[in-house]
């Protein structure tokens, strides 16, 4: 298939995905609460894309909840080109993504994050993952969590939940706390197996992220909080945070090839605490 066809083909499905997402958020919060959207373009003086971030703040469930879409395109600079497979033989770059990071108003349920992209330079890949960071231990809701990925992950090959839960525990680790960010989940990269195979099974991983988050909320949402349980949550957050700045790839990879800095730090959360 022609590269720039499965270039929009993902493009579309990114963008249909914030659409049904967007949707189901604002169902759960019972129409009272819209998304904000802000459209963005990388470069006003040149033709380099954008994308469209929506955020909801202070709603019942979310306190908030952002939805980013990308499509970005440009040249990596000297610096940067090592890092990026196939960089070094073609500096040029397209890449476009959904990310979304939940903060809920009830600490009882977790902080979800989920990402799919597609980058191209000298060749093409996907990668992204879904993971959740409650603030008390719950094994049963860790149990279903898994499961729920496990069999998303086993419709397309038997090998991915095992392997891509283990990137998922190394890749969100924070090294100076020696912990790590939450129960974990699945991370992927560099995925260029099979196009075909591979749009299916990002696909796939969006659609379960729609139920996952669904899912836990209405399981979740009326269980009575304290004070004491909100501060609790705010001390994950300052966890959370040290993450996304020191460590997300995402973060990284957005602030370094001129992406919007908002639609980047959606991720933090409104109010976070430390000891």
């Amino acid at each position: 298939m022609n590269k720039e066809i499965q270039k929009k083909l993902v493009k579309n499905w990114f963008k249909i995905l914030q659409e049904m997402i967007c949707k189901e958020i604002e169902s759960l919060e019972k129409g009272k609460r819209k998304f904000i959207s802000t459209k963005w373009s990388k470069n006003k003086n040149k033709n380099e894309g954008g994308g469209e971030y929506r955020i909801i703040k202070n709603g019942k469930i979310f306190e908030k909840v952002g939805v980013n879409f990308s499509e970005v395109y440009g040249k990596f600079s000297k610096k940067f080109r090592h890092k990026i497979p196939g960089a070094k033989t073609n500096p040029n770059f397209w890449a476009s993504g959904i990310s979304i990071v939940m903060h809920m108003q009830n600490p009882h349920i977790p902080a979800m994050h989920f990402n799919t992209r597609y980058i191209y330079t000298s060749h093409g890949w996907f990668g992204g993952g879904i993971d959740i960071t409650p603030c008390f231990k719950d094994k049963k809701l860790s149990k279903w969590f898994h499961s729920e990925i496990k069999k998303s992950c086993d419709r397309h090959n038997k090998k991915y939940y095992s392997r891509y839960k283990k990137w998922c525990n190394k890749y969100f680790y924070l090294p100076h706390r020696k912990e790590p960010r939450g129960i974990g989940g699945i991370f992927f990269d560099y995925k260029k197996d099979n196009w075909e195979k591979d749009f299916n099974f990002v696909r796939d991983v969006g659609i379960t992220f729609k139920k996952i988050f669904r899912d836990i909320i209405i399981k979740k949402k009326k269980i009575k909080w304290t004070k004491k349980d909100k501060e609790t949550q705010y001390k994950k957050r300052g966890r959370y945070i040290e993450f996304n700045l020191l460590y997300d790839r995402g973060t990284k990879f957005g602030l370094q090839t001129g992406g919007n800095v908002e639609a980047i730090l959606m991720s933090l959360p409104p109010i976070a605490k430390w000891n």
